[in-house]
């Protein structure tokens, strides 16, 4: 049996580390116009709305280009995927230089997905001043994911986008999936960006449990969101 004074440590030190944690993540207490540009960092990485996945080596073929190198710019044969798997430099957060996928490396590159559409994820990419940052209409859900090496991008933008979207969906337990109604192919220095649109008719609740697959060339990676976690100031936000 535990001692009283040993017992009352271990209370002491649960509730503190529950301090800890609840200071954490300070921003989730403030109004958006109170946020310093470290918490909205904090919120592009470290929240319900930011997630790192990486993925495995999938796919058929080069991001716009067929199988066998021939045809029109983003119309490849059998989709969409990379030379090889092997990837010498890791992406993330679409910071810094995210070159062509260099086969002198066997890991896969990170990939960081946001759902920008979510009001949260908007304001801390407008209160960091993220440059060229993607914006969205209201009548849709947006994830966008970063990291991407810009090697496997050629080709027309929107044939690119046109091949994502058949690559992609949202799924939900005991709900049918959710295509995208788009994709965006954003170029930027520091390597594209993909965002996938999604109609907001098709409503996804606090209940549900989301699931986002998609196959980016050999990228194929899934990762779960948690809309009952996706919550600021008590209102659900995606």
């Amino acid at each position: 049996m535990l001692q009283r004074p040993m017992c009352a440590w271990i209370v002491l030190a649960i509730a503190g580390g529950a301090a800890m944690a609840a200071d954490s993540q300070p921003w989730k207490d403030k109004q958006i116009a109170e946020w310093t540009v470290e918490e909205a960092r904090q919120v592009l990485t470290e929240s319900p709305w930011a997630k790192t996945v990486t993925p495995s080596p999938d796919g058929s073929g080069r991001l716009g280009q067929s199988r066998a190198g021939m045809g029109a710019p983003g119309l490849g044969i059998g989709g969409i995927g990379l030379g090889l798997p092997g990837m010498g430099r890791r992406g993330g957060m679409g910071r810094g230089s995210n070159d062509a996928g260099s086969t002198d490396s066997g890991q896969m590159p990170a990939l960081t997905l946001r759902w920008i559409s979510a009001l949260p994820m908007s304001s801390a990419l407008l209160i960091t001043h993220e440059p060229n940052a993607p914006s969205v209409d209201e009548d849709h859900y947006a994830i966008a994911v970063y990291g991407v090496p810009s090697g496997i991008v050629h080709g027309d933008p929107d044939n690119l986008g046109a091949e994502l979207k058949n690559r992609a969906a949202i799924k939900r337990e005991g709900k049918k999936g959710m295509k995208p109604s788009s994709v965006e192919v954003l170029l930027r220095d520091d390597g594209p960006v993909i965002i996938y649109l999604f109609p907001r008719t098709n409503e996804i609740t606090r209940k549900d449990k989301v699931e986002f697959d998609a196959e980016i060339g050999r990228l194929k990676f899934a990762q779960d969101f948690f809309p009952d976690e996706m919550i600021y100031q008590g209102k659900l936000e995606l």
